[in-house]
């Protein structure tokens, strides 16, 4: 695959040189026609130099502040270039406001703050939370409209797991014999969801990867970054889009008093809630509710209103097992009062499994249906250079979205949801290994109160406190 999606004249900087990074320039270079010599990276350790040399690309070790953004980012970029913001520990909003005045394409995988924003208990949780780092970059929307195209958050999930939705919804509809055009706008989306029966999308994800050594004790080991899983599923709290069939707050749930309150957050890190989701691979299993932006844009996209009322809303959010060592590590983490030791990303070790990562979406005619991708090891591997079947899922959502931005650079501040659907698809599948998409009869009250009493809602197998495990 070595198809040119995009040419590009100007500069292009990466910020951060991590997993994601590393295998994001490959990718950069293959389907990109840029001049080399006109691509750096900006980072803060040493870590991807050895790719950077091996593939002719500057490499600076120049940690990002708010004190040194512009006289670092400045003469590497210049005007009207490209950045690729995958970094941890660096303001998104700061990085985006620079691009905007700089009149610079940009993306990045997650809205990031400035080192300890996700920890400084100072700080009240629902503004550190994901909602509202959200929040404070959709308030650049109208400063910068029409401005230079920033794509918030684009990777795997958030990101493509947008556009699988969005393909998921169009086959539902014509499975159960609804005349559905496609839809022009977020509204005519929500309306289709709703009409559907919609109620509840899980982004249901099983990582499958082992390596040839068992996890090492004292040291957190992941298939991708390890600060950001810490940050996400420790750190931060459990986050979720929250439906208009709901019928009951969790105990411990909280709403937001400010921005589009399309969610609610939990008063417990991710890593401590868990749900039951569906997966075609693995069938029923345990998820983690880690925070992640789709959890609220999906939400806040698929909203349907009528002046200020509510009509509609799906409950959304993250139903994540990770791999087996990075289980064990959060257990650890855990253990050690959310501590965190010697950090490894899992790459050259892997031996086998796969990353099955998709959309199950629930409550329709069809009961429901899990629509996504399933890339193993090998896939991966053949696929790309400097992969694990996680980092390309991620890698190749970057790719994407750079020659998204490239094909329409002023759109301003917009996210993954308010993009062509069918146009990312077509980048994005042929890195993907299998694209399933399978119907199941299973609810999270699927062979339940077998052994012990629960608390359920038998009405509604949809509702939020049936998939919980408590």
């Amino acid at each position: 695959m070595t198809k040119i999606y995009a040419k590009f004249i100007n500069k292009i900087v990466i910020v951060g040189c991590g997993s994601i990074g590393q295998g994001t320039l490959p990718l950069i270079l293959r389907h990109i026609d840029v001049d080399k010599k006109n691509i750096s990276i900006v980072t803060a350790d040493e870590r991807g130099r050895e790719i950077a040399k091996k593939e002719g690309i500057a490499f600076y070790i120049n940690p990002l502040t708010p004190k040194n953004l512009e006289k670092v980012l400045t003469p590497l970029l210049g005007e009207g270039g490209f950045l690729v913001n995958l970094s941890v520990d660096v303001s998104s909003v700061a990085l985006m406001r620079y691009c905007q005045k700089h009149k610079a394409l940009y993306i990045d995988t997650s809205v990031e703050s400035w080192p300890d924003g996700y920890a400084d208990s100072k700080i009240p949780i629902s503004e550190r939370a994901n909602y509202g780092l959200r929040e404070s970059a959709m308030k650049l929307k109208k400063e910068f409209k029409n401005g230079p195209t920033t794509i918030v958050c684009h990777g795997a999930n958030p990101g493509i797991v947008s556009h699988f939705l969005k393909r998921a919804l169009m086959t539902i509809a014509k499975d159960v014999g609804m005349k559905a055009n496609k839809p022009a706008n977020r509204e005519e989306w929500a309306k289709l969801a709703k009409n559907l029966g919609v109620k509840t999308i899980h982004c249901a994800e099983y990582d499958t990867q082992t390596t040839n050594k068992p996890k090492q004790i004292g040291r957190c080991e992941n298939t991708w970054s390890v600060d950001g899983l810490y940050g996400e599923a420790v750190c931060l709290p459990s986050e979720l889009g929250w439906g208009t069939h709901e019928k009951q707050l969790p105990p411990d749930g909280r709403k937001y008093n400010f921005g589009c309150k399309s969610a609610i957050y939990l008063l417990r890190p991710g890593t401590e809630v868990k749900v039951r989701t569906w997966t075609p691979a693995r069938k029923n299993f345990i998820g983690k509710v880690i925070t992640h932006n789709e959890s609220i844009s999906i939400a806040d996209y698929f909203t349907l209103k009528k002046g200020n009322k509510v009509l509609y809303r799906p409950t959304v959010h993250y139903a994540y097992r990770l791999c087996d060592a990075a289980m064990l590590s959060l257990d650890e983490i855990i253990g050690k009062n959310y501590r965190i030791g010697e950090q490894r990303i899992l790459m050259d070790e892997i031996v086998d499994g796969m990353d099955e990562l998709g959309m199950l979406i629930m409550g329709h005619k069809k009961n429901a249906y899990w629509y996504g991708s399933q890339l193993t090891i090998q896939q991966a591997r053949k696929l790309a250079p400097y992969q694990n079947a996680t980092g390309l899922q991620v890698t190749i959502g970057v790719l994407a979205a750079i020659v998204w931005a490239i094909e329409n650079p002023r759109m301003g501040i917009i996210e993954a949801d308010d993009m062509d659907f069918e146009r990312m698809m077509e980048i994005i599948e042929p890195y993907m290994g299998k694209m399933v998409g399978e119907y199941t009869d299973w609810t999270p009250l699927t062979g339940r109160q077998k052994l012990f009493p629960e608390s359920v809602d038998k009405k509604d197998p949809w509702q939020f406190k049936n998939f919980r495990v408590v």
